[in-house]
């Protein structure tokens, strides 16, 4: 069993609160002041579970630069006042950034039993193999 230490488990809390701050700054009409702290507390969160010179190897590789950017873009933008255009620009460098964990994740999520289920179905598992390919 993989051993957690205790900024790790600090990192899951900031990362876990920081998840919460950016679902309620969506839920509350784009509220700027929640997904700020949702977005500080997320990367710093980020940052003690993986380490930080991780974190930086992962957004600052040539080939994930450009989602790197509109990440960090949308970030800045939300904190300078406009929180729907930020957080447009921020998804959009969310999804570059990490649509190669997406297959990693649905092929774990399958053997979750309702929800393996569910991503089995024929049009579901056929619209994964169209995305994929």
């Amino acid at each position: 069993m993989i051993e957690v230490t205790d900024i790790q488990k600090i990192g899951i809390g900031l990362a876990g609160f920081g998840i919460s701050f950016l679902f309620l700054g969506v839920l509350l009409l784009f509220d700027k002041g929640l997904l700020a702290i949702g977005n500080i507390l997320f990367l710093s969160g980020l940052g003690c579970v993986i380490g930080v010179e991780r974190t930086f190897r992962f957004f600052f590789q040539k080939h994930k630069i450009r989602g790197s950017l509109a990440f960090f873009g949308g970030i800045f933008v939300v904190l300078f006042g406009y929180p729907l255009i930020g957080m447009l620009i921020e998804s959009y460098g969310f999804f570059v950034l990490f649509s190669g964990f997406f297959p990693v994740a649905i092929n774990f999520l399958r053997r979750v039993p309702i929800l393996g289920t569910i991503l089995n179905l024929p049009f579901i598992n056929k619209l994964y193999f169209c995305l994929n390919h």
